[in-house]
């Protein structure tokens, strides 16, 4: 599927239009007609239709762990480009050399991989637009700085940082705030208050300076957001931006609309806390006098209880984790326990809602159902046993054979038993209490009676269910079990009811028992399931057991 740019010319004004899906022509004449009744188009104007590929781009910064919802981030831009037959790519934000922390960059593509939401471009996977690292493509910027300044978009300013501090504190003793912009550029210490050749000479001298973006004052900026809508801004509250800095490196803001046009970015679908950056941005595209791509700020995840936005100490105190692998002292999702499966699930929710009540989504589905247009723009709070619940759906749809594969290492933690730890004794004890569990690391409390024989009982229970005749009925019940020479689940349970039926005892004062002796505790599945599994000898060594020390 491709996009279709559309470009309506007219006399009075030209207006642009852009649709998201090529199938929903109706739709495009149908704004074309609203724009005729504005009195923007006429149906003589010439309409020119361009196809244009979907590309978005995830571009995090290497200073640390992807937070989960950085991870979201990206899982929204691989649906919205998986959706529209585009292109996501990596981008790495690397200027801020200061920040950079080694295997940052690596654990960012392993946590895609693992997520099963990898690149199409990006570091390792070159697509023509490379580098993909900001910090290898550094000499392209400078061109486009200076192309600022040649047409009066930017400036050069030569402020020390000791008298920025001045300034800032100056206002702050006058409870005002210090924004470097139209009000006082021109006091300040920059070209465009110093005169041509002073400027030359102290570029000559080099000095250090900074290039500044120069803010029109008293404009009123109509911009356009996917998920938020239009929005309003005032030129006047902007300062005066930091484009390229002294140290030849640019800003963020600079590289960032730089890499976007020259990668042929069609969506900047990234997070709320840039959305006070989207003013710059597009302003920037103006001035470049390239067309920008469209925006869509995602709503922030958020605590589970109280405001404010998620963070690694909201993991820490509340026990679960924040980011999708482990880094350093921190566990993440994967090692956690949780299926990528389920991770990816559970974040396609925080913020997204299908308009339906389904809530389990394989990634295929996701990419079908997912539309910008149900995206919330309130916070989405994060909930840890939800999480739980989808990951424990996962568990259930994931095949015996491999949660086996998974939890046999546990069980050769705890036993050398050869009948009882290999893969196909350990795949039908997982068959049996899997329903039961969330996480693979919740088999061996579930099933550790299948490996090893109880030999502490829950007094509670042991206090409960022995009465007077427990002992004489028990022993009787050895002889039963004895004698059954088919001891499969089936068989068994019919002989020992049978007995029971024809002793006229209640199923009470044998069965509770009976799960008792066998497991140490009133937990398991079937109990004629757990008999067939540990065999006809475990089982009566168990009972005798029990007898003699519960008796």
């Amino acid at each position: 599927m491709v996009c279709w740019e559309i470009f309506v010319k007219s006399k009075s004004c030209n207006a642009d239009y852009y649709s998201e899906n090529a199938l929903y022509l109706s739709e495009i004449l149908f704004r074309i007609l609203y724009l005729k009744r504005l009195g923007y188009v006429s149906l003589r104007n010439q309409i020119i239709i361009m196809s244009k590929k979907v590309r978005v781009r995830f571009a995090p910064s290497p200073t640390g762990p992807l937070h989960i919802g950085g991870v979201r981030t990206a899982l929204f831009n691989y649906l919205f480009a998986k959706k529209h037959g585009g292109d996501f790519i990596l981008r790495i934000e690397d200027t801020d050399q200061n920040r950079y922390v080694e295997g940052a960059e690596q654990y960012i593509i392993d946590a895609l991989n693992w997520c099963g939401i990898p690149f199409d471009e990006g570091v390792g996977k070159e697509g023509g637009f490379g580098p993909y690292r900001q910090s290898e493509r550094k000499t392209l910027y400078k061109k486009y700085a200076d192309h600022l300044i040649a047409n009066g978009k930017a400036y050069y300013a030569f402020d020390t940082s000791e008298s920025l501090d001045a300034h800032r504190k100056e206002h702050e003793e006058k409870g005002k705030t210090f924004i470097y912009n139209w009000h006082n550029r021109l006091k300040l210490d920059n070209s465009l208050s110093l005169m041509p050749e002073e400027v030359k000479e102290r570029l000559a001298n080099g000095d250090d300076y900074v290039i500044r973006f120069l803010t029109p004052p008293d404009e009123k900026l109509q911009l356009q957001d996917l998920i938020r809508g239009t929005i309003q801004i005032d030129t006047n509250v902007l300062d005066d931006k930091v484009l390229f800095k002294s140290d030849g490196m640019p800003t963020y803001h600079l590289a960032n609309i730089v890499d976007d046009h020259l990668m042929e970015i069609t969506h900047v679908i990234r997070g709320e806390e840039w959305l006070p950056s989207l003013a710059l941005h597009k302003q920037l595209y103006d001035a470049f006098g390239w067309t920008a791509p469209e925006f869509a700020h995602l709503p922030l995840i958020m605590k589970p209880v109280g405001k404010g936005k998620l963070s690694k100490r909201d993991g820490e105190k509340m026990g679960f984790p924040v980011f999708p692998l482990s880094w350093n002292d921190s566990v993440g999702y994967k090692e956690s326990g949780y299926f990528p499966e389920a991770v990816v699930n559970f974040l396609a929710l925080l913020g997204w809602n299908p308009g339906t009540e389904q809530e389990l989504f394989s990634l295929d589905e996701l990419v079908k159902t997912f539309s910008l247009d149900r995206v919330n723009k309130s916070g989405a709070r994060f909930d840890p046993e939800k999480t739980k619940w989808y990951n424990q759906h996962y568990l259930q749809e994931t095949a015996n054979a491999e949660l086996a594969a998974s939890f046999l290492p546990m069980v050769k933690e705890h036993t050398t038993d050869e009948d009882k730890i290999n893969l196909e004794y350990v795949t039908k004890v997982v068959s049996l209490i899997k329903e039961r569990a969330v996480f693979v690391s919740d088999f061996w409390d579930l099933s550790d009676y299948f490996f090893v024989a109880p030999t502490e009982y829950n007094a509670k229970a042991a206090k409960k269910q022995w009465k007077e005749d427990t002992a004489v009925i028990m022993n009787e019940l050895i002889s039963v079990i004895d004698s059954i020479e088919d001891f499969s689940s089936e068989n068994s349970e019919t002989i020992v009811k049978e007995w029971i039926a024809e002793k006229e005892l209640s199923f009470g004062k044998v069965m509770p028992p009976l799960r008792l002796f066998l497991v140490g505790d009133m937990k398991g599945p079937h109990i004629f399931d757990i008999m067939a599994m540990v065999g006809k000898e475990e089982s009566i060594a168990r009972i005798k057991t029990a007898l003699e020390k519960l008796g």
